[in-house]
């Protein structure tokens, strides 16, 4: 059984004491978002749990209970973005981002902290050029420190543009996608970083952009030391998204 934990919270950032304890008592019980009344008990114990896959702005407070994981098989998605306060509120500081970042790293490896660069949008003040900058700034703090980075382009959803209507965010040009994607791509080459894209219907490998897979089954194998296949999702969880393999 492979847990995601999880994208619909930030369980590092927010709710690690709270994960910790589900570990101590070996179980998790989960509502089913679809159907409320849907309650699924999830063991957690180093028997059932192959891998766990986080998901972080912000390690920081998990970063020192790592040692409660010895147990398990894990690796991370951490998002990092060029973002203000006024689009990322609970993000205290950046600088202690980074530093966790490579902190993490230097614990586990830096192939198991994957950096998030997402989503990607366009405004007055986050224009292409921006961007450019700001990840070739990140690249360079964190070179040595990862293998990989995600992008993604933010879709403009009915609901996402009620939420971001204060960010005068304006529709991306399939122009600017490309002259973006050709930059950062080359930045991210310059820093031994495979640049990946995450869920999107544009075709970027003309600029050496592969297609990402949110659980990787490669990443997977390769850490727990056997070869696994993502075959479907049993629960879809608020805290806890649980997906099980055939080994």
């Amino acid at each position: 059984m492979i847990v995601s934990v999880s994208r619909r919270t930030d369980i590092p950032a927010f709710y690690s004491k709270w994960f910790f304890n589900r570990l101590e008592e070996g179980f998790v019980y989960v509502i089913n978002p679809m159907n409320p009344k849907q309650v699924s008990k999830i063991e957690l114990n180093p028997h059932t749990v192959d891998c766990f896959v986080f998901w972080t702005k912000d390690v920081t407070p998990m970063l020192y209970d790592l040692n409660k994981l010895k147990d398990y098989k894990y690796y991370f998605h951490y998002t990092i973005t060029s973002y203000g306060k006024e689009v990322e509120t609970c993000i205290l500081d950046k600088r202690k981002v980074i530093d966790s970042f490579k902190e993490l790293s230097r614990k586990i490896g830096k192939e198991r902290v994957i950096l998030r660069y997402d989503p990607i949008f366009l405004s007055e003040k986050y224009t292409v050029d921006y961007h450019i900058k700001a990840f070739a700034s990140l690249c360079n703090q964190l070179d040595g420190f990862t293998e990989k980075c995600i992008i993604s382009f933010i879709d403009l959803y009915k609901k996402t543009k009620f939420n971001t209507k204060a960010l005068h965010i304006k529709p991306i040009e399939i122009t600017e996608i490309e002259t973006l994607s050709k930059e950062i791509s080359k930045i991210a080459h310059k820093h031994g970083i495979t640049l990946e894209m995450c869920s999107e219907e544009y075709n970027l490998s003309k600029f050496g952009i592969g297609k990402s897979k949110c659980i990787d089954d490669r990443l997977i194998s390769k850490i727990i030391g056997c070869e696994v296949e993502v075959k479907k999702i049993v629960h879809k969880e608020i805290f806890v998204d649980v997906l099980k393999v055939s080994i």
